[in-house]
């Protein structure tokens, strides 16, 4: 989708404009409430048998921004700022759940370039489907014999607006007349709030800010248990836990969440096994622009030197995973997040106990390797063994470098810490017995660290911990 026509939709109708972020949001929910609340009542009636005559339709709120002139010295921050003059804008969706985020982002751009705010509709239509913020099944709701009369009144996603050709880089806006203000378009969004359901089995509006990716039930297990501790402990600052309804029946990659007040609790999502599926829950979870995300999980340690238990936090990776290949090229490099790296540590040094000069001798650094073919150990071992000697891998797993890599993609802060759970190139292979034993003794400990270095990154300014590394040339004002 060129940029032209990406951003064709966003006409300027009957705009008001606002000086104040607050003002501006409050447009925004009462526009988005009015269109939905109309799509809503129109498909009631459809669904009672009414005869509704035209089509039903409703309009995303747009969002812009005017700013006559760049600054001399953009700040040492990495969003709330313009880099180009010109006119910025994006559609709007679900305002009421991403109010608190918007207003952080309009006040820093009001900050840095004192403009103001113009709130209008866009022309790009609010499919029926996401007018039901709940993921009513809207065919469901109606007979056979009305469907043909359904897709005729009422509009379906459609696939071409909610696409990630910017956030992939694959747009030059430096000549466009109006550039996107945020990386995600309304429809875009929406999709994921309503897949973020499906897969996890909760609602979009439970997800916090810091974000734990693991693939063992033993790690929400052991959620599970320190939540109600941190609950049940009125000077945590945590309010409550929520995880999906149905434990009998959960979804394919259930997420729990340990709340606070403000949304920067921590979420911890079962993701299984695999590239694919953490491609899939990175791909929808980046939307709601989380503060962090993290891999806690376990992987082989490739060095003789390693031993079962050990820590491994990647300062590298090695992309044999291939599902993010058609939208980050394998030849760019992941970096290391100094901000990251330095909250993992201290939480290891922290929650096990050790010294400065210890540290060594229960975590490596290095370059972990993940890769997509679980069984590597089946085929002929000598070109992947020699690939990971060169790359100076310590570990390997399967899920790690995606998560990393869709952050970068993102524009997410990222990281990994795993832990040594088998050795398949020393004899020590994971096989049921052992693999047990291990995860009682290690699981807690693993989960206790990634909960403190959450906190520990919870406790920074946002302008530190949200990286200007991860900026492209052509970056949206929005974080």
């Amino acid at each position: 989708m060129d940029g032209a026509r990406g951003f064709a939709y966003l006409l300027r109708m009957s705009d008001e404009s606002y000086e104040s972020p607050e003002e501006a949001v409050a447009a925004l929910v009462r526009l988005y409430d009015a269109e939905t609340g109309r799509l809503r009542e129109r498909f009631t009636a459809f669904a009672r048998g009414e005869t509704i005559g035209e089509k039903a339709r409703g309009f995303y709120p747009r969002l812009s921004v005017t700013v006559e002139r760049t600054l001399p010295h953009p700040p040492a921050q990495s969003f709330g700022f313009c880099d180009a003059a010109g006119r910025f804008e994006t559609t709007i969706t679900r305002p009421d759940l991403f109010g608190r985020y918007l207003r952080t982002q309009l006040r820093e751009i009001r900050a840095n370039h004192a403009c103001a705010f113009d709130v209008g509709l866009s022309d790009m239509p609010i499919p029926i489907h996401f007018a039901f913020s709940d993921g009513l099944h809207v065919e469901g709701a109606v007979g056979l014999e009305a469907l043909t009369d359904f897709s005729r009144l009422f509009d379906a996603p459609d696939l071409a607006t909610m696409d990630d050709t910017h956030v992939n880089g694959e747009i030059d806006y430096l000549r466009a007349a109006v550039r996107p203000l945020s990386l995600f378009t309304g429809p875009r969004i929406d999709y994921s709030l309503h897949r973020l359901r499906h897969y996890t089995g909760t609602g979009a509006e439970h997800f916090q800010n810091f974000v734990i990716f693991t693939n063992y039930q033993f790690y929400v297990d052991g959620f599970r248990r320190l939540a109600a501790e941190k609950v049940a402990d009125p000077s945590s600052g945590y309010s409550g836990f929520v995880e999906p309804p149905d434990a009998a029946h959960p979804p394919q990659m259930p997420a729990f969440h340990l709340k606070r007040p403000d949304d920067n609790g921590i979420t911890l999502i079962n993701i299984g096994v695999g590239p694919s599926n953490a491609k899939t829950m990175t791909d929808h979870v980046a939307v709601l622009r989380p503060s962090a995300w993290i891999m806690l999980g376990h992987c082989a340690g490739l060095r003789r030197t390693q031993r079962l238990g050990d820590y491994v936090l990647a300062h590298g990776y090695v992309r044999d995973d291939h599902v993010l290949d058609a939208d980050l090229p394998v030849w760019v490099p992941i970096p290391a997040l100094a901000e990251i790296q330095q909250a993992l540590e201290g939480a290891v040094t922290e929650i096990a106990g050790v010294g400065t000069d210890e540290l060594k001798r229960v975590m490596r650094t290095g370059t972990v390797a993940s890769i997509d073919n679980r069984n590597w150990e089946l085929r002929d071992q000598s070109e992947p063994v020699r690939r990971f000697s060169q790359s100076r891998a310590i570990g390997l797993d399967m899920e790690s470098a995606t998560i990393a890599a869709n952050g970068f993609r993102f524009r997410v802060p990222y990281g990994t810490l795993l832990v040594v759970s088998d050795r398949p190139m020393h004899g020590e292979l994971k096989l049921p017995g052992m693999a047990s034993d291990f995860y009682r003794r290690q699981v807690d400990r693993h989960l206790a660290i990634g909960v403190r270095a959450m906190e520990r990154l919870r406790a920074m300014p946002s302008n530190r911990l949200h990286s200007r590394k991860l900026r492209s040339f052509n970056e949206v004002p929005f974080q």
